[in-house]
């Protein structure tokens, strides 16, 4: 790949961490029972929290695919660590899913009856599909590489 591509896909992580760090900072105030609670309350109220340690496994992600691109960068990709942060990826998409999958099962099960949690639900939904979406993506990717890295290896103990 080009160096302006890389430098460009690299832009872009770091913009989506960046916007995603924003919204889950500001997102809470602006939630509807925040209206009458005090900065404490609001950052610290339990589904929040569980946001916020849910998000971690998404921003290792990142920061693997940005690792990824420093191989592809080097000239690196048919390597043994870039199967690692492959599969890293994957991991990090599945354990995502699955803590997405728990807050909506949570959400629909002890919503209040007054609040309709279809809009909650539906990004849920979509959250879920996408991340397993990456993990089977990846899951297909390290497997091509790593047949790549054996035929590299093989060629490599034949001459």
């Amino acid at each position: 790949m080009k160096r302006i591509s890389i430098i460009f896909l690299r832009a872009v992580i770091v913009l989506i961490s960046i916007v995603t760090l924003y919204i889950m900072i500001r997102f809470p105030l602006s939630e509807g029972r925040a209206e009458n609670l005090d900065l404490f309350s609001i950052y610290f109220d339990p589904f929040i929290l569980y946001g916020y340690a849910s998000s971690i496994a998404f921003f290792v992600a990142l920061y693997k695919a940005f690792k990824l691109l420093g191989y592809i960068g080097k000239d690196e990709l048919f390597t043994l660590n870039s199967i690692r942060t492959l599969r890293s990826i994957k991991y990090c998409a599945i354990i995502l899913s699955i803590l997405v999958a728990m807050a909506g099962i949570f959400i629909k099960i002890f919503h209040n009856k007054e609040d309709d949690p279809a809009g909650f639900l539906a990004m849920c939904i979509i959250i879920t599909i996408m991340a397993i979406t990456v993990a089977f993506a990846m899951a297909a990717i390290a497997k091509k590489l790593q047949k790549a890295v054996d035929l590299k290896s093989e060629k490599d103990l034949t001459l």
